[in-house]
């Protein structure tokens, strides 16, 4: 059955509502108010809270399609199936259905809504441990609905185990966990690469097994004697890619070929004069083009503009590799102006901030490239200088160059054969293999540290920071009027940081003007408490919104004594005298009506 990404959309949404799901809408891909994440990186993110026992407003059935970033995976692009940017299709009970409707209802989904064939699908199960059993529920559920037992593999926690933590050995006292049973497609057509073990199996990493769904079982919390035990509430969370499953619908164990990503190859083979399948280089340079350009566009309609910090920075990185990507190609200006009207086709229905912004989407990309181009030109008189004189090591030479001033090291490599310079390249390639993995490996270590997600950082300062933001948003129209809009905010235990809209220019004694009034509201000691309500109700008592965000039907509204309301998931301190005196020490315009406040 070959469907398009737009069908696959409606049929996952039309099943799960048929089963009583509400749609929750997905949070933007540059999450508000987190500071533990740069990029939303699972369909699960914005539900942390409420998986570990926080009421949802839109009930305890939901579902929704997340886009999602993962900065880890970009050196990996390149084969058929890693990509950055992916779309998360998932499904929660929270607290009442569990394991025998979700691997009947999953396997439904799959086998007669989709028509995958049966034969070509295999599950994996949690094999036990010392301490934790064996599925054998979800074992027998899966035989149940017809799996042979040669399509039934099973699993340890390295596999088949999610916590926020990892592994159960991992887990601190009182955190949540549980089993997984995940779904895979099988190509047939792939034969199996012995260099990824004898046998191969679903987990095996040759390409011939993809994974297309996981449930994860939320059943278990961690004990302070090192053993588990089993949750009063249990919680189900499944997520599928819907590039995998858009894969497995065409039968292709090439996943660019869907229709989220080919149009943007295709874009690029006329823009680079080269076809997808000339040779092995020349595929791999169209999917990280493909990628690439499909990641930035959705990060910089999210509002991320090229910098060397935080989101800012992967941007940049994405849009550099893509220049360097394509003059391997010959393609030698306008990569991303040219490959961004494929894209704007694709999301136009799903994504239509994209085409909104184009004129400032293609602003930007133009300058970013114009510079990095630069970048390389300035560069040459220090590659001359350096192949000038006789090297150890032109690997390492070449990966100082790509670290310091992003020279490519296969331009690098031209540069010496145009010089005569003799270099094994066997040695070459196997020595800069070394210094890439070295760095990478150092670089995966401290970026692991900014992408947990989820509530990772519950600092009580944090928490004082974010209730000081909406006594903030509140202030600013007391003291500017109605014509304030809020643009964004980032917290952090050192400090806030909140952006908005004014139609009236704020001068430094506006400020003074806000700051007493939050300082006045704290030490009136007001209670902080919250509501939910109809989405129409909450704005009808004149509850603040973020303007860019999309709510559901039912809203969290926190209540600040009655001087503020606001929608918010939280968390918040219980009384405003938990803040402390607040003090806006930096205040500067960033745009066109638009201004940032900086305050602790």
């Amino acid at each position: 059955m070959s469907i398009t990404h737009l069908q696959l959309r409606k049929l996952f949404s039309k099943f799960w509502e048929k089963k009583g799901h509400r749609l929750v809408p997905p949070i933007p891909l540059v999450p508000k108010e987190d500071p533990t994440t740069l990029f939303t990186g699972s369909g699960m993110q914005q539900l942390v809270p409420n998986l570990l026992g926080e009421p949802h407003p839109l009930g305890e059935k939901l579902y929704n399609i997340q886009p999602c970033f993962r900065s880890q995976d970009i050196e990996e692009v390149g084969d058929n199936r890693h990509t950055t940017f992916f779309e998360m299709m998932g499904n929660w009970s929270l607290g009442t259905y569990f394991k025998e409707e979700q691997l009947e209802w999953c396997w439904t989904f799959f086998t007669q809504v989709l028509a995958l064939p049966k034969h070509k699908l295999y599950v994996s199960v949690f094999s036990g441990t010392k301490s934790i059993p064996r599925d054998t529920l979800s074992i027998q559920i899966w035989k149940k609905l017809g799996l042979a037992e040669n399509h039934i593999f099973y699993y340890g926690p390295d596999k088949n185990w999610w916590s926020r933590a990892g592994i159960p050995d991992d887990m601190p006292t009182g955190e949540p966990g549980g089993v997984t049973s995940e779904v895979f497609y099988e190509f047939t057509q792939v034969t199996h690469n012995p260099k990824f073990g004898s046998k191969c199996h679903p987990n095996c990493d040759c390409g011939k097994f993809l994974e297309i769904g996981n449930s994860v079982f939320m059943e278990y919390k961690k004990m302070k004697d090192g053993s588990v035990q089993e949750l009063p509430r249990k919680n189900v969370d499944f997520g599928g890619g819907l590039e995998r499953i858009l894969a497995a619908l065409i039968n292709s164990p090439d996943m660019f070929k869907v229709d989220v990503l080919w149009p943007i190859v295709k874009a690029s083979e006329q823009l680079s004069r080269k076809k997808y399948k000339d040779n092995e280089n020349t595929t791999r340079t169209l999917r990280i083009l493909a990628d690439h350009m499909r990641s930035a566009t959705l990060i910089a309609a999210d509002g991320v503009i090229p910098s060397n910090k935080d989101q800012g920075y992967f941007l940049r990185r994405l849009l550099r590799k893509m220049v360097r990507y394509g003059k391997y190609l010959g393609i030698e200006n306008n990569i991303s102006t040219g490959l961004l009207p494929s894209i704007i086709e694709i999301f136009k229905t799903i994504y239509p901030q994209i085409a909104k912004k184009q004129k400032d989407l293609n602003s930007i990309f133009r300058e970013e490239e114009e510079k990095f181009r630069k970048t390389l030109e300035n560069a040459r008189s220090t590659v001359e200088k350096l192949i000038s004189k006789p090297a150890n090591n032109y690997a390492q030479t070449a990966f100082n160059l790509f670290q310091s001033m992003g020279y490519p090291p296969e331009i690098f490599l031209e540069d010496l054969k145009e010089k005569n310079i003799p270099v094994d390249i066997n040695k070459f390639n196997e020595s800069y293999k070394q210094i890439f993995e070295k760095h990478q490996i150092i670089s995966k270590k401290g970026a692991a540290k900014k992408f947990k997600g989820g509530l990772a950082d519950s600092k009580n300062q944090t928490v004082k920071y974010h209730t000081a933001t909406h006594l903030l948003h509140q202030s600013l129209f007391d003291v500017l009027g109605d014509g304030i809009r809020q643009e964004g905010s980032n917290i952090t235990a050192e400090r806030l940081r909140f952006d908005f809209f004014s139609l009236k220019k704020p001068n430094q004694k506006d400020i003074e003007k806000a700051t007493k009034i939050i300082n006045q509201k704290i030490k009136e000691k007001l209670p902080v408490e919250f509501k939910i309500l109809p989405k129409k109700e909450a704005y009808k008592i004149g509850a603040r919104s973020f303007f860019k965000e999309k709510y559901p039907d039912m809203v969290k509204v926190y209540f600040v004594g009655n001087y503020s309301k606001e929608f918010c998931g939280g968390p918040h301190v219980e009384n405003t005298k938990e803040i402390g005196n607040i003090s806006i020490f930096k205040f500067e315009k960033i745009g066109n009506n638009q201004y940032r406040i900086y305050a602790k």
